[in-house]
Formats: structure tokens, sequence, C-alpha cells
């Protein structure tokens, strides 16, 4: 997992363990302190901090973050897509927006700085447990900065306070257990950003496309073949705007569309086909209360961004 766990003296360690495993689901069932994660579930923090401590210890900009990133820490963390995608030079301005490129730099910055801010801990919890000189601590000033900017890290400035000052009371190793909690937590948010990344692009291109206003026709089997005709305007993605009342769920895959519906108990699900170029949607529909049958959709004004 994150945190190394050396002494039983600093108990505020076990503590950001568990607090770690209780934000983001718990550990594996088997999972017991000491033990390996299931190759399956979290990235072997420790392991990877250790392997590139040196570089790691020398970062104090997003550059050097995101080339951090690009050549070891994204492939290590099972983000192999992210670090190609950070890695590709001359990338289009379309391209930049549709992959989400800004959005998915900062979370690989974030995360390189969480692991910074913890293999600063754990050097500062060493030498206090005397398994490292307390002279080999040093932290430049650019790179608390940097760590503040890339936070935040309310830890971060009372533990490097305390330890400048030569305070070896337990408020040092509270603080310092203080700081690894709350780089482990920042390192599992932004590590799961990145790993449900292509999803969220995809969410997006759906959206794009369904964009615009469609006028709907619903053919009801259940009700002696009822029609109902109504408008709906489907928004841009990221546009915060009034939602489609009772509009749950929108998946599209290609030009297979999925709508799930929810409102006053009641359920319906849409499954959907573009055709004609985007222009219309063909398909089915089911809902809890027995209904079944057909919808057809024309695109009737295009996306507003």
């Amino acid at each position: 997992m994150f945190m190394r766990l050396t002494s039983t003296g600093h108990s505020v360690i076990l503590g950001a363990l568990a607090l770690v495993f209780t934000l983001h689901g718990g550990p594996p069932a088997s999972f017991a302190i000491g033990d390996e994660p299931a190759s399956e579930s979290l990235p072997d923090w420790a392991k990877i901090a250790d392997v590139h401590q040196e570089r790691l210890s020398h970062v104090d900009s997003d550059q050097k973050a995101r080339e951090v990133f690009v050549d070891a820490v994204g492939r290590a963390a099972g983000l192999p897509d992210v670090a190609g995608t950070l890695a590709i030079q001359g990338m289009s301005t379309r391209m930049v927006k549709e992959l989400m490129v800004p959005q998915i730099t900062t979370s690989a910055q974030r995360l390189v700085s969480a692991l910074v801010a913890w293999q600063l801990a754990d050097r500062m919890m060493q030498s206090l447990e005397g398994k490292a000189v307390r002279m080999e601590v040093v932290v430049a000033p650019s790179q608390v900065a940097w760590l503040t900017v890339n936070g935040p890290f309310p830890s971060l400035n009372d533990a490097i306070t305390l330890w400048d000052a030569g305070d070896t009371s337990p408020a040092v190793g509270v603080a310092v257990g203080h700081l690894a909690q709350e780089a482990g937590r920042q390192a599992m948010e932004e590590w799961w950003r990145l790993k449900t990344w292509k999803d969220r692009v995809r969410g997006m291109r759906g959206q794009s496309r369904l964009c615009g206003t469609w006028q709907w026709v619903i053919h009801n089997h259940q009700r002696h073949h009822e029609e109902q005709k109504l408008s709906l305007i489907f928004p841009p993605p990221g546009r915060d705007s009034t939602p489609i009342p009772g509009l749950s769920e929108i998946v599209v895959l290609g030009d297979v569309v999925y709508l799930r519906w929810e409102r006053d108990g009641k359920v319906q699900e849409d499954s959907l086909l573009f055709s004609k170029e985007g222009q219309r949607l063909e398909g089915t529909f089911v809902n809890s209360q027995g209904g079944w049958g057909s919808i057809s959709g024309k695109r009737t004004a295009s996306c507003t961004p």
C-alpha cells in the first residue's frame, strides 16, 4: 500500500492507512497489515516511490512532475495510456480538448506531488525512528512551494517547521503521520481519476453526439399502441444547464445509445441506434410498469455550444 509501516510507536501511520482504505472501498478481504495488495487492486506505492526516489526527491515544478509521470510513475501505476497521451507532442487543439489533456495533466502532477510528499514524510519518520540520519532530510524551498500549490497538504508546513526547529517531541511524529495520510488520500483520488479517464472521454464524446434538439415519438404497445410526442434538448458536455427531468444515465458506445430514466419510483430503459449520419435515433424501450414499444427520434436543431 502507500505508507511504510515500521514502528509501533507511530500508530498514526496505521490510522492513515486505515483511512485511505476506508475512503476507497477497503482492502481486499484477505489483506492484512504487512501483506501486498492483490495484483488487480492498488498500485504498490511504496515500491514505486523507492524505485524512483532519486527523481522524485528533485521534483519541484510541473514540468519535472510531468516528465517523471510520463517516463516512470504512469506506467508503474498501471496508467500507460495516460502516460502515452501526455507524451504526445503537437496534438491538435481539438484533440487536446476531446482527450481532456489539461485535466489529466493536472491529475498526473498531483499524483506525483502526493508521492513526493509521502516520500518526505517517510524519510522524516525513518529519521525519528533512528533508521536514517536527521541531517540527510533536507527540503528545498522550491519543492515546498510546489507541493503547496499541488496539494493541498495541510500538515506540510507544520511538519517542516517542527523538523527545521529540531523538535523531537511527539508533535513531530503526529504532523508527519498526518502528512503521510494526506499524501495517501491524494494519490488514491488522482489515480482513480486517471484510471477512469477513458470512460469519461467516452462519456463526453457520447454527450457531444447527442447534443441538440430532438423530436421524440414513443409508441407504447401496452396502451393500445398509444403514441406520445415530445421535444428533448440534450446540452453539450460540460455545460452547466438544467438536466432533462428524470434522465439519470447516458451511455453511448459507437452508434449504440442507452438511456435510463428514473422518476417517482418508476424506471424506463431506452436502447437506441444512431442512423442517417447521426440525425436519427431508432430503438425500443421497456419500463417498470410493463410498458414496451418503439422510439424514433429526429434531430430538429444542431448542438449549441
